[in-house]
């Protein structure tokens, strides 16, 4: 059985950066107390919604370092320390322990694309071995790491070692969630497709423990009650907090049609899929909260992107005032003019 009880509504958070592309420390420390303040279980520094790819090493440490000390006592901390090299992941672990953060979060190595076997013995066992510690969580997202880990793998590594703690999964495969649980009757499976959680958590044969996630960014009581209920057993309280926050739930990954104009003055209507951090960034932007923009290659949305944003935005904000309010209260932002605010909008969008 892992040594940690791994369960309740965690945030993975967004790097936020200034206009100079710079990281704001001041809007982190900002943003991790506002999710104190709304009762998170905890908060993840420099996950894949952090934009870790694009950080440097000594940002990368020192993000997850000030997190820690902006955390302090109000909530736990998770850091994402993963690599495609072990050698980095494993360095970053031992930073992570040094900045006093015993919990990190390891993903399945990206591009090389190492089989199951050797993402379980070069990977991650390689680093419960050289960072004897370190507790790790083990992060499954094949659409972005083209590899997984397999269930197999992960339940002879966890016999072996109890610091493994969860796994987060994002593979949207139930049936492989229901294989992790039926191998492994102990491990907290934790959401990592917001989308999906209430299904994860409802459905007996996996058992979810909660949610690793990117709209708790911008709704973290709304998600904590409805993963508080779940966990209490109190499905149709969680289905209808689900229910309010479905158009949220969905709006991580925003898809678009937009035109293209090709040299010869063809128009060619192509479909863009802008996805995490882009949409949550700016819907944290257009909210008045620390966000920034996103460092390249991501960019900017279209004018249909935004206005998906835009929509879900207004729908949740009327239907369901209370999920979107905690922020003009913490802030001292001014909801209802922000989201009619047209330059606010315009300012995520690319110019024609």
């Amino acid at each position: 059985m892992p040594a940690v009880d791994f369960r309740g509504s965690w945030t993975a958070l967004i790097t936020p950066f200034k206009e100079d592309f710079s990281v704001d420390y001041d809007g982190l420390r900002k943003n991790i107390a506002f999710q104190i303040n709304q009762g998170i279980t905890g908060v993840l520094a420099v996950g894949t919604t952090g934009e870790a790819p694009t950080l440097s090493t000594i940002e990368h440490n020192e993000v997850i370092a000030r997190a820690a000390t902006f955390a302090g006592d109000g909530c736990d901390i998770l850091a994402g320390t993963g690599s495609n090299c072990t050698a980095e992941a494993v360095a970053h672990t031992k930073h992570a322990l040094k900045a006093g953060v015993g919990k990190v979060l390891l993903v399945d190595c990206y591009y090389n694309g190492p089989s199951s076997l050797e993402l379980r013995r070069e990977y991650y066992e390689s680093v419960l071995e050289e960072v004897p510690d370190a507790k790790i969580v083990v992060y499954v997202i094949p659409g972005r790491s083209g590899t997984a880990i397999s269930p197999v793998d992960i339940a002879i590594m966890s016999s072996s070692y109890d610091r493994v703690l969860a796994i987060k999964e994002a593979t949207g495969d139930l049936n492989r969630m229901k294989e992790e649980r039926a191998l492994m009757p102990d491990m907290s499976i934790m959401s990592g497709d917001d989308d999906i959680t209430f299904a994860m958590m409802n459905n007996k044969k996996i058992g979810a423990a909660g949610v690793i996630s990117v709209i708790t960014n911008i709704a973290p009581r709304a998600v904590t009650g409805m993963i508080t209920a779940a966990l209490e057993g109190d499905m149709d309280g969680a289905r209808a907090a689900e229910q309010k926050l479905k158009p949220l739930l969905s709006m991580v990954t925003v898809k678009a049609e937009s035109e293209r104009i090709l040299p010869d003055g063809r128009r060619v209507t192509v479909q863009d899929r802008f996805r995490n951090p882009i949409a949550v960034k700016a819907a944290m932007k257009v909210l008045g909260m620390p966000a920034g923009p996103c460092r390249r290659p991501l960019g900017k949305l279209t004018t249909a992107g935004a206005e998906v944003i835009r929509d879900t935005l207004n729908k949740v904000h009327r239907e369901s005032p209370e999920i979107l309010s905690p922020i003009g209260d913490f802030y001292g932002v001014d909801i209802e003019h922000n989201l009619q605010d047209d330059t606010l909008w315009q300012s995520l969008v690319y110019a024609d």
